[in-house]
């Protein structure tokens, strides 16, 4: 149990032991952040933001690390699985288009037509490529790859079906496709730290993108699960509030 006493985080354990922190510290603010992020979910919090119009179900610090690292690797491509209401789509275009550099691939197994008239219609359409199908079905694989032209730097942001199995076969379908240097990122693998939740399943334990992440990196020497580092940090704070724990995975060669 946590109680919070004017300016001190109280936690008190099931074998009797009680610690306490400063409101201040950097275990009060994990502690702390771990409860807005499990309130959150509960509230769904995530589904009231949009992006330059279109909804964006993401977690907003996310989105902010997320783009200090897509400034910092500056692909030429992102693919992204998983398009929804085209939200994130939307974003990185913007940040494409403000660094006059770079496209985004958006995949899915299904583009609902007014989601899909919705992003064609937009004035950043012209940054965006979606192609309809199976994320780890060989046509669309085959899709993407030839729309990555030789030499250009690449990243893949994997948000479609989390479930283990399904993120890992995406892990070995693009993560060849990922320049050394870049990123492929497994996304809500928060889940796994979700058990007893609104909208979640038993299994969640283990059936997420975190253990798929886990178990791609075990086979696969060349890619390395590395959060980055802040771009710019004079606080105290050296963990990111995130629902994608785990999540970055970087080719090394």
């Amino acid at each position: 149990m946590v109680t919070i006493d004017g300016d001190v985080v109280r936690v008190s354990h099931p074998d009797g032991r009680t610690e306490e922190h400063g409101i201040g510290s950097p275990e009060a603010f994990r502690i702390l952040s771990r409860l807005w992020l499990r309130s959150g979910w509960d509230m769904k919090q995530v589904y009231s933001f949009t992006w330059l119009g279109r909804p964006m179900i993401q977690l907003p610090e996310d989105m902010v690390r997320l783009q200090e690292v897509i400034y910092r690797v500056a692909p030429d491509v992102l693919v992204e699985t998983g398009v929804a209401h085209g939200g994130a789509l939307i974003f990185y275009a913007s940040l494409f288009h403000a660094m006059d550099k770079g496209r985004v691939i958006g995949v899915d197994v299904e583009i609902r037509p007014h989601n899909r008239q919705a992003i064609e219609a937009h004035r950043l359409a012209p940054w965006i490529t979606l192609i309809e199908g199976d994320s780890v079905g060989e046509t669309v694989v085959g899709q993407v790859r030839e729309t990555i032209g030789a030499g250009e730097r690449v990243m893949v942001c994997l948000d479609s079906n989390h479930t283990r199995d399904h993120v890992l076969r995406e892990l070995e379908c693009y993560a060849p496709l990922v320049t050394p240097g870049s990123y492929i990122v497994a996304m809500d693998g928060i889940m796994g730290e979700l058990q007893g939740a609104p909208r979640t399943q038993p299994d969640w334990s283990w059936n997420n993108p975190r253990q798929a992440a886990l178990d791609f990196v075990a086979s696969h020497p060349d890619f390395v699960i590395e959060e980055p580092e802040f771009a710019f940090n004079e606080g105290s704070v050296t963990e990111w509030v995130t629902y994608w724990p785990g999540g970055f995975i970087r080719r090394l060669s």
